[in-house]
């Protein structure tokens, strides 16, 4: 692929990752996100502050941005190599350059959310080799948030199960890991991106202070829809 086709199509995933749904949705109802709740521009809070039907549209939206991102990279890289390993290291790159974008936004200064919608977006969009472990993950997510009733929680488990759903399936398809070893570094590196992002979360948990799903935190109440 041409270097400058690359960059381009690595600064607009960048830019694409960055675009903050969840404050965008908030301030057309009159309220920023920045200073309500936990504070974080994610669905999680904006479930928490605006409600739960927008909660899942914002997430929605992040994760339709990752999947989009992940299909037009699909298409570039199909178009310009030849070689199945650097096909994956160009969906690595977009992806990654994707859910920095989701996490350091330029547009807020670099504080956006956490990078789990657009992350499991990106991986969706990976067809068909993280598709299905991508699918297992969120299903896994659903339970968890069902089950306990922690958001954070449920994000960390999908998060960890992931490389483990793909090299389950990876084991019994015609994928060989030793081709498609980028996209074992993505999921390695999303995984520990999560973590690290709920590490505030991660000593609730243990302290037992962590927010549960619709229950309003530090003491404020959702505005009348």
């Amino acid at each position: 692929m041409p270097r400058m086709e690359l960059v381009t199509l690595l600064v607009a995933a960048y830019l694409v990752g960055g675009i903050p749904f969840g404050l965008i949705i908030a301030r057309r109802r009159g309220v920023d996100l920045r200073k309500v709740g936990s504070g974080n521009v994610g669905a999680t809070n904006v479930g928490r502050v605006l409600g739960k039907k927008w909660g899942v549209l914002v997430f929605i939206l992040d994760l339709g941005k990752g999947a989009l991102v992940s299909v037009i990279a699909a298409q570039v890289a199909w178009s310009h190599s030849e070689s199945e390993t650097m096909r994956d290291w160009t969906w690595l790159a977009c992806g990654a350059s994707c859910i920095i974008g989701s996490v350091f936004p330029v547009y807020l200064r670099f504080q956006g959310g956490k990078g789990v919608a657009a992350s499991l977006g990106v991986i969706l969009g990976i067809y068909p080799y993280l598709t299905l472990p991508g699918l297992l993950a969120f299903a896994l997510w659903v339970i968890v948030v069902k089950v306990s009733g922690y958001v954070s929680l449920a994000s960390l488990s999908a998060a960890g199960f992931l490389p483990l759903g793909y090299a389950i399936m990876a084991w019994y398809a015609p994928w060989p890991l030793s081709v498609h070893y980028p996209l074992v570094a993505l999921q390695a590196t999303l995984t520990v991106l999560v973590f690290i992002r709920h590490r505030e979360n991660i000593r609730r948990l243990l302290a037992g202070t962590e927010n549960r799903i619709g229950r309003a935190s530090d003491g404020q109440t959702k505005p009348a829809s």
